[in-house]
């Protein structure tokens, strides 16, 4: 099912959907929007998404909230406060507390002129956009204008609760400068980090390392821009994540969309290691390929958020994901609906 492109909804254009959760006892979705407070404040949309047992029947947007700062002020774009503009990418519901939880990219930008350095954050909200706290950040994903810390647009793109909504595990969508190499065409050992943090208190009390396959398909030309990294995950019991890894290539559609199971078990806790490229004596999370959307037959685009949604009348849980169409024409904010076979 395809959102229409810069569909206008209470005076909000949306688009930049980046990601999603279920409440299942509402029967409601969050969607977050990466919108930099460019077209409209930075926030968040709750829906209503029908489906029969094939197929999403309706997409219905019931409300759009702003994202709040502690001051109570909706978040400024690059133009009014560079240093205090978020980029939203990974929203969840802890139906414990009745709050939502929304991670924001924060910025890097290195030039002789012109720096800006902010910080990704976590934060906590309540289902209306106020904001209520946000996580202290570990040293090694604060960013930095020397070449250590995470890359620019490539920091807390993924996030899910896990262990009855005690732990949150955040992800870093590609390598930090002192862990290695962003992917590329060939396998060059490219791992990323998932932090593991305490909900009760915030504190960041572990980080796994995760290896990202190749980029799947070189660009056209060669020289331009290309990725592969981890926009969200999705806990799914006994110490294992599901993990989304999307690879884009400029010149080539649609992007390579494959799930993967993580399984933490015996991974090394690599918290205390400030270099994978020094430290290299470590497991990584061992994961298995689940699905590789190109055997799908159908097409793919910028998928970055995913959930579980209601259980089908067998039993068999649903599985949605959603593309971010980054606002542009050309791209599609795409919902694809799965049943879970177990």
């Amino acid at each position: 099912k395809n959102i229409p492109h810069n569909l206008s909804f209470k005076n909000t254009i949306v688009g930049g959907l980046s990601g999603i959760d279920y409440d299942a006892k509402n029967q409601l979705y969050y969607l977050i929007s990466d919108d930099r407070s460019y077209n409209n404040p930075a926030r968040f949309y709750t829906a209503n998404i029908r489906s029969t047992e094939n197929s999403i029947d309706t997409v219905q947007l019931k409300d759009v909230h702003f994202l709040l700062q502690q001051n109570g002020e909706v978040y400024p774009n690059s133009k009014q406060n560079p240093t205090n503009t978020p980029d939203p990418e990974a929203i969840r519901y802890n139906p414990k507390n009745k709050k939502l939880i929304w991670t924001s990219e924060g910025e890097r930008i290195v030039k002789a002129k012109d720096t800006v350095l902010a910080n990704p954050s976590i934060n906590m909200i309540s289902t209306k956009g106020k904001w209520i706290q946000t996580f202290p950040i570990p040293t090694n994903m604060q960013m930095q204008a020397i070449e250590k810390g995470p890359r620019q647009n490539g920091v807390f793109e993924g996030m899910t609760f896990a262990n009855d909504y005690k732990t949150l595990f955040v992800n870093v969508e590609e390598p930090l400068y002192e862990d290695g190499p962003r992917a590329d065409v060939t396998d060059n050992n490219a791992y990323i980090r998932i932090a593991k943090f305490d909900v009760a208190t915030q504190q960041n009390t572990a980080q796994y390392a995760y290896k990202l396959e190749p980029v799947a398909h070189a660009a056209v030309p060669a020289d331009k821009f290309k990725i592969n990294g981890v926009p969200d995950i999705l806990w799914l019991g006994s110490n294992k994540l599901m993990v989304i890894e999307r690879s884009f290539s400029t010149g080539i559609k649609p992007c390579t969309i494959k799930v993967f199971i993580a399984d933490l078990n015996d991974a090394t806790d690599i918290k205390s290691k400030p270099s994978l490229k020094i430290n290299t004596e470590f497991k990584p999370a061992t994961k298995k390929l689940l699905l590789n959307m190109d055997d799908l037959g159908i097409y793919t685009d910028n998928i970055e958020g995913v959930t579980f949604g209601p259980t089908l009348p067998n039993g068999h849980k649903t599985l949605l994901f959603i593309a971010d169409n980054n606002f542009d024409a050309a791209e599609i904010s795409q919902l694809l609906l799965f049943e879970v076979m177990e």
